[in-house]
């Protein structure tokens, strides 16, 4: 792997990914298949084709979705390219795939500015895990995102607290999308 690109909070980009996991991830039929001579515009043409979410599975599978996130590790796309991700609506697993890049590669104030609003996506998400699929949701996806230090079996890089942002003036205060229908509650009564 021929890296001529950024690196992302000090490393490699592929080092985001643990060595096990990556190797694994390149030993996939999936990844040779599929991911080989991928560009940032023909990835798109893959991810829309997923069909869940998830890490490692049975005998230590990578899923396709684990493969197309290395794959933008390794392309490293433009931040307007992953925001667009983000933000279209059509696709709830191309939607899901940038989100946990930017996660990845993101800064912390930009994390937030981007994946807090997918908290107001409610979409069912299937997620492939061990032995089996689960279901879960967009929202309850985004925050584990912001939450938890792994998410499908990626040790996540650290994420500053949104109180200190706050503090800072980074970030405006976070609005819920119940604090509305809580007033309108408080007013009848």
């Amino acid at each position: 792997n021929v890296h001529s690109g950024q690196s992302i909070h000090g490393r490699h980009p592929l080092h985001l990914v643990e060595k096990i996991t990556r190797e694994r991830i390149q030993d996939s039929l999936y990844w040779k298949e599929k991911c080989y001579g991928l560009s940032a515009a023909t990835l798109m043409d893959r991810a829309v084709e997923i069909e869940y979410v998830g890490g490692l599975y049975g005998t230590q599978q990578p899923t396709e979705f684990l493969c197309l996130v290395l794959k933008l590790l390794q392309l490293q796309p433009e931040k307007e390219i992953v925001v667009d991700l983000i933000r279209q609506e059509d696709f709830k697993y191309l939607r899901a795939l940038g989100a946990f890049y930017l996660r990845l590669v993101g800064k912390s104030k930009e994390i937030y500015q981007y994946l807090e609003p997918l908290l107001n996506d409610y979409r069912k998400l299937r997620m492939r895990a061990g032995d089996g699929f689960s279901l879960t949701h967009v929202d309850s996806f985004i925050d584990d995102l912001l939450r938890e230090h792994r998410v499908c079996d990626i040790i996540l890089p650290r994420l500053q607290s949104r109180y200190i942002l706050e503090q800072n003036d980074e970030l405006e205060p976070r609005e819920s999308a119940l604090d509305g229908d809580l007033d309108d509650d408080n007013d009848d009564e």
